[in-house]
């Protein structure tokens, strides 16, 4: 018996160190934004928004949909939080901004508005890096949502450098 341990424990041993090959389909890899551009890019649109009189709250979500940071101007009114992450959301469903997702599925509109989390107006852009969607901006607070969606576009213009050179 002890002979037949001796000569498994070398195989054993020999075959734990070979190479295991993972397929592509067993690791998923995601980009996601890190904290601090994402702060920048809400403090640029608020900052924004400022800058042209609005008071407005921006929302940033990751690839996932998960809200990463919640700005509020001192008298955004508290309901322009949930509109902006909703806008947000709506970015991340589509891959468009929410201004393109609303004019593309207007048959939906209604039905789409009905989802929780998920609102078709203007105010919500996609935020890239690489190519690939790692997030988006929703603002919410500026008189009409093209207006929401401009200082959306001045958050990311903030980070835009950052953007293009990510990997």
């Amino acid at each position: 018996m002890r002979n037949i341990v001796r000569s498994v424990i070398p195989l054993i041993t020999a075959a734990a160190m070979l190479p295991m090959t993972a397929s592509a389909e067993d690791v998923i890899t995601k980009r996601f934004p890190s904290l601090e551009l994402a702060m920048d890019a809400a403090k640029g649109a608020v900052d924004a928004c400022r800058e042209a009189g609005y008071q407005v709250s921006a929302v940033v979500v990751d690839k996932s949909a998960i809200t990463q940071v919640v700005l509020r101007d001192a008298l955004a009114a508290r309901f322009t939080m949930r509109i902006a992450e909703d806008k947000a959301n709506a970015v991340i469903m589509s891959g468009v901004s929410s201004a393109d997702f609303v004019k593309n599925r207007a048959d939906i509109k209604d039905e789409m508005n009905e989802i929780d989390g998920v609102l078709m107006l203007a105010g919500g852009l996609p935020i890239r890096a690489a190519g690939s969607i790692i997030g988006a901006i929703g603002v919410s607070g500026a008189p009409g949502g093209e207006k929401d969606e401009e200082c959306a576009a001045k958050g990311i213009e903030k980070i835009q450098e950052r953007l293009d050179f990510a990997e």
